[in-house]
């Protein structure tokens, strides 16, 4: 496992981040190390995504910045170029899947059922996203396909600080996706001591 993996193994947690405005990056990436998560998936679901990544990995030196929610191959290259130390996919696009492979680049795919960790576990890929979780059966379906293949999972979609402890529990799950510490809304207003104060309670969930 590469030492992405073990640091976000380590961390338990990845903040899953929409930004609007890449100028409020930097800012963000501090609110999230001052609450202990010294991490984050920025996603391509705004027009910010690529500048904001690019923002936090010069600005907040001690972070980990991935890129999320990569749909294209031209995601990818942005997300590269932009200097994500890895790239997140909702769903698994093999082009995207074996782009980022044929660059060295760990890549985490979502996965819902076992043909698609199949397809994961021949390319070598030994973490994937199980997106989205608790639509797509949650720790119940995780554990079926737990039992049968050997790999780590990074669920993400509904896990909240309601259920936070109970994924982490299980221990084919390297760590958690989650966004509600990092609402959109408390980014574009500016409420990064919130961001912090969430931060800081969903990190205590992990312990």
């Amino acid at each position: 496992m590469s030492d992405i993996f073990e640091t976000i193994g380590r961390l338990r947690l990845v903040p899953v981040v929409k930004i609007e405005k890449a100028s409020d990056a930097p800012a963000l990436g501090n609110a999230l190390c001052e609450g202990g998560l010294p991490i984050a998936e920025v996603t391509f679901r705004t027009a910010a995504a690529e500048e904001a990544i690019r923002l936090m990995v010069k600005e907040n030196s001690g972070m980990l910045i991935g890129a999320g929610t990569v749909l294209t191959i031209e995601n990818a290259k942005k997300a590269i170029d932009a200097g994500a130390a890895f790239i997140v996919a909702p769903g698994f696009n093999p082009e995207v899947v074996d782009f980022c492979i044929s660059q060295g680049m760990p890549v985490t795919p979502g996965v819902t059922n076992p043909t698609q960790v199949e397809m994961g576990l021949s390319r070598g890929l030994k973490v994937l996203k199980f997106f989205p979780a608790e639509a797509a059966g949650g720790l119940k379906m995780l554990k079926a396909m737990g039992a049968v293949y050997d790999c780590k999972y990074m669920p993400t979609g509904g896990i909240d600080t309601s259920n936070l402890k109970e994924y982490l529990a299980y221990d084919k799950i390297l760590a958690c996706g989650g966004s509600w510490m990092v609402k959109a809304d408390l980014i574009s207003s500016g409420n990064f001591a919130e961001i912090t104060r969430l931060t800081k309670e969903a990190v205590e969930l992990t312990k």
